[in-house]
């Protein structure tokens, strides 16, 4: 079994989610920067998740992504099922038509049996474990992103106010008025 980065990237952005759990949605933008993952691939990546119910998206000013369920609850093998990130070691695909025809190889049983086992064991392994595992390594979680703006190089300055007519007309109902 070969772990794309599909299934490596929607891990790590959950993680990222499960860590920020307590402060309210987070935008795929600050995962993005955070994790250095394409906020386009995160936007199809959170689609899977959600229609997974994994995660809830809130739209709007202060909107982004929230767990969808308690982070124990969230198995590594949910996250990685719900991308499309097949687990599977045998080359048939489980099919037992290794060699075509419905012809196993034979070491067909072996990969079965592996697949068993990495389903077992990423089913054991909860979001809530990894997110506290990061926690215990010492990692630092801000409550909100910082916000990077855009420094200008020239000083911003306030418009000019004339105090004066705009047209001729004007010009002229000054005058006579003087």
């Amino acid at each position: 079994m070969r772990l794309t980065t599909k299934g490596r990237f929607a891990v790590t952005a959950m993680i990222d989610l499960g860590l920020r759990q307590n402060s309210g949605p987070v935008t795929l933008a600050a995962i993005s920067q955070r994790q250095q993952i394409s906020l386009s691939y995160l936007e199809q990546l959170f689609g899977k998740l959600r229609r997974h119910e994994l995660v809830e998206s809130t739209r709007g000013p202060g909107g982004g992504y929230t767990l969808a369920r308690k982070a124990c609850d969230i198995t590594v093998a949910d996250i990685i099922v719900s991308v499309d990130e097949p687990i599977d070691a045998t080359q048939c695909g489980g099919k037992e038509n290794c060699h075509g025809e419905g012809e196993r190889c034979m070491t067909h049983d072996l990969w079965s049996a592996l697949n068993v086992r990495m389903v077992e064991f990423l089913d054991s392994v909860s979001l809530q474990k990894l997110v506290d595992d990061q926690v215990a390594k010492g990692l630092q979680v801000q409550d909100r992103p910082t916000i990077k703006r855009a420094i200008s190089a020239m000083p911003i300055s306030k418009p000019i106010r004339i105090n004066a007519p705009n047209s001729v007309f004007a010009l002229g109902n000054a005058f006579s008025k003087s």
